[in-house]
């Protein structure tokens, strides 16, 4: 009899490591991870297995269809925004012919099984694409509906994958005889910048703000490769976990969307190297504008609305801008790094 498990790709990324450090902690033991690479400790400790491979790989991929029974996927794996630009054609590969592989095994498990694997997959607002930045002043907070319109290859490949979850939950194969609709249970967040106080930034866009603070702690020197007046939405990593989790808690019949905005506060980079400033006052930043970057940045929304989440899945973050630096930012990397 195949074992029931829980499936964590990307597991040792930023995210795979909130993922696995919180749902250990709730008490889920059954989790099976699958990175490019050896995972660390921390997470060893905390799954039942964890295959090194890459999600491109077919064989492993039908390995896994062959020895569990999947409840459910979180799909973390990805080429990040920066490396992405780098390497579009490897960047679609791994982004969006990765999730294609993993919504089939998804489905595949769920027709065997005969009842729903949910599917959770991480967006971006990176699929979001502002024409200047005065309509992006104009435009305030955006829906899930407006101005999807990437500028980057990773936002490209992320609203692809958004619609492909669509397709996978609403419609696939619609002509055939047998009824799929609902054997795959896909549900989306659009992640605004994301900082985390355990695991160092991998390469996004927008980590200029986790790059700022960890610099500081270290008392090392840092660019800042946007302006002062750079502003797009962030979180926390404990408030992007908290997230997932009320999200896949939700039943199904609350939710009116596949894919849903969250925030928690939107500072400039000014202000954030202010505040990095009030804890760290010889921080040693300066501002040394990177214009390719910066037009990314710049293409983001200022803000994003996220009622649709408040309303049906009681979504609310804990840490403002004040509360993520005093509450989870500055005791957790002063422990990380002053005890050294």
């Amino acid at each position: 009899m195949r074992k029931s498990i829980i499936l964590i790709t990307g597991v040792n990324g930023e995210i795979g490591h909130g993922l696995v450090r919180s749902l250990h902690e709730e008490g889920v033991t059954n989790l099976v991870g699958i990175d490019l690479v050896t995972v660390d400790n921390f997470v060893q400790e905390r799954t039942q297995d964890c295959l090194v491979g890459s999600i491109l790989d077919q064989n492993l991929l039908e390995r896994i269809n062959a020895q569990y029974e999947i409840e459910a996927i979180y799909h973390m794996a990805a080429l990040l925004s920066t490396r992405a630009e780098f390497s579009p054609v490897i960047a679609h590969e791994v982004n969006v012919d990765g999730t294609l592989k993993l919504l089939d095994l998804a489905m595949e498990q769920a027709q065997s099984r005969g009842k729903p694997v949910k599917f959770f997959f991480p967006s971006s607002i990176a699929v979001y694409g502002l024409p200047s930045l005065k309509e992006k002043s104009l435009a305030g907070a955006l829906g899930e509906d407006d101005y999807r319109y990437p500028q980057t290859m990773y936002g490209c490949n992320k609203l692809y994958c958004e619609s492909l979850g669509n397709y996978y939950g609403h419609y696939f194969k619609r002509l055939s005889a047998n009824d799929s609709k609902g054997l795959v249970d896909f549900r989306a967040i659009r992640f605004p910048g994301i900082i985390s106080a355990h695991t160092l930034p991998a390469g996004g866009t927008s980590d200029y703000a986790p790059e700022m603070i960890h610099a500081a702690a270290k008392g090392e020197h840092y660019d800042c490769f946007v302006r002062k007046d750079a502003t797009i939405p962030f979180m926390t990593m404990s408030d992007a976990i908290l997230a997932i989790e009320l999200l896949m808690a939700a039943p199904q019949s609350k939710l009116t969307k596949t894919v849903y905005n969250v925030k928690a506060f939107n500072p400039s980079a000014g202000e954030f190297f202010s505040k990095v400033k009030e804890y760290y006052p010889q921080a040693d930043i300066d501002f040394v504008t990177n214009d390719n970057r910066q037009s990314i940045i710049d293409s983001w929304p200022e803000d994003v609305n996220d009622e649709k989440a408040r309303h049906d899945w009681n979504w609310a973050a804990i840490h403002d801008l004040n509360k993520a630096f005093s509450d989870y930012l500055i005791p957790e990397i002063r422990s990380r790094y002053e005890h050294k």
